[in-house]
């Protein structure tokens, strides 16, 4: 587990090829969201747009296990619910995931997205998820700990009064993948992990927060960017826009 969490300078090439793979999907998805299209239909619409580019890319690479997960309203209440036929409304709250595969490597984007318009409730989450995401990124460093990034991501929330909202850890390494996606346990960003960051490491940023339904601004809000330490801070090797400004859409 240490010496996967090291990544060779070949291995972060593939990871970044694969980042780039997923802002593909991300772009085929955002083009097929409309008011009325099923789930199942913009998903596949990611996956099949990033299987091409993975081809393209890498003619002679083994093809498995790419995919998406999209989910819409009350969908977007877990971190990644099963896809379903449930067609888009305008207003619904949408949640992007997109996973390529290239010779056993993973990568991810997630992004959340609003169908056509948000209202005010809704956006202030969503800007506070941005903002914790934003902080979140800042903190990935070399010589800071999981722990500490995780303290400090959790005080952003806390000051605003969200982190019940709070879903999960705020990120994770990348390799190969496992029953476990794919990451190290020791290189997973919670309160309980003291692992310190060094530079070759991959590390995902992906705060989220979820609101009850019946509640203002109710649903799933979720950012992921793929990060890779460097000597004296870290590189976003994710390229697809995240916020409202770009993810109102449809």
């Amino acid at each position: 587990m240490a010496q996967r969490m090291r990544k060779s300078p070949a291995e972060i090439e593939l990871i970044r090829a694969g980042a780039a793979v997923a802002d593909v999907g991300g772009y085929a998805i955002r083009d097929t969201i409309h008011e009325g299209t099923r789930e199942i239909d913009v998903a596949m619409a990611g996956r099949d747009a990033m299987e091409l580019e993975i081809a393209k890319r890498f003619p002679e690479a083994e093809y498995r296990d790419t995919w998406v997960w999209f989910q819409s309203g009350i969908n977007t209440d877990g971190a990644h619910n099963p896809v379903t036929g449930r067609r888009l409304q305008r207003g619904d709250i949408l949640s992007l995931n997109t996973f390529p595969m290239i010779s056993g490597y993973y990568t991810a984007l997630e992004r959340t997205l609003f169908v056509g318009e948000v209202d005010d409730a809704s956006r202030a989450i969503w800007e506070a998820n941005v903002g914790a995401h934003e902080l979140g990124m800042s903190l990935l460093k070399p010589g800071a700990s999981c722990a500490e990034v995780t303290r400090g991501v959790n005080g952003f929330f806390e000051e605003r009064d969200l982190l019940q909202y709070r879903t999960f850890g705020y990120g994770h390494s990348f390799g190969v993948l496992s029953h476990y996606y794919g990451r190290e346990a020791g290189l997973e960003l919670r309160e309980d992990i003291d692992t310190v960051l060094e530079s070759g490491m991959v590390i995902s940023m992906e705060p989220m927060l979820t609101l009850p339904e019946g509640m203002p601004g109710a649903g799933g809000y979720r950012e992921h960017d793929i990060l890779v330490i460097t000597e004296d801070g870290c590189e976003d090797i994710t390229g697809y826009p995240y916020g409202p400004d770009f993810n109102v859409v449809g």
